[in-house]
């Protein structure tokens, strides 16, 4: 959480800079869905993903593309969608860097960012799935509403340029 005494991070000499507001994933668990994915303090990012995370759809249908090997989520989205009445919590929709200070807006296709140890590059926007019907909140009822208004703010996914340890806090910088 952001405070006065840890304000979020913002433009310095020309570099757009953030932090990692927090770090996600969640192993391979028998009889369990991938969603949520609980916070950790620090992730190893390699270029299939981050180590012990695992996402049944990329692994089963995409075979471990490296263009979706991390799934990137400003917290001020997740803010922009609890003021909208979605009780999003960071980790919720299966991000494994939620970053914070740096705008949704900014992450685009091509786009490079240091991110603690690793350089990451977007590649695409993650298209909503019906997998986040299984969040409590959101349930079958609401699912198709949800996944309406998730359209174009579910993340980013980003390719792994440099391998490296990320932990809670650490600088993110887009160059």
């Amino acid at each position: 959480m952001t405070s006065e005494a840890n304000p979020a991070p913002a433009p310095v000499g020309g570099v757009l800079r953030g932090r990692v507001r927090s770090l996600h994933r969640k192993p391979e668990t028998s009889g369990e869905h991938g969603l949520p994915k609980p916070s950790v303090a620090e992730v190893y990012v390699a270029t299939g993903g981050v180590w012990e995370d695992f996402n049944r759809f990329r692994h089963e249908e995409l075979h471990d593309q490296p263009n979706q090997a991390v799934l990137l989520m400003a917290v001020e989205m997740i803010r922009t969608l609890n003021a909208e009445g979605w009780p999003v919590r960071e980790g919720d929709i299966g991000e494994n860097v939620t970053t914070e200070g740096i705008p949704y807006s900014d992450f685009r296709p091509g786009r490079r960012f240091r991110v603690g140890g690793a350089v990451l590059e977007v590649s695409k926007a993650c298209t909503p799935c019906t997998n986040l019907q299984l969040l409590p909140y959101v349930g079958t009822a609401n699912g198709p509403r949800f996944i309406k208004t998730m359209l174009d703010r579910r993340g980013w996914y980003a390719s792994v340029l440099r391998e490296g340890r990320v932990q809670t806090g650490d600088a993110i910088e887009r160059f």
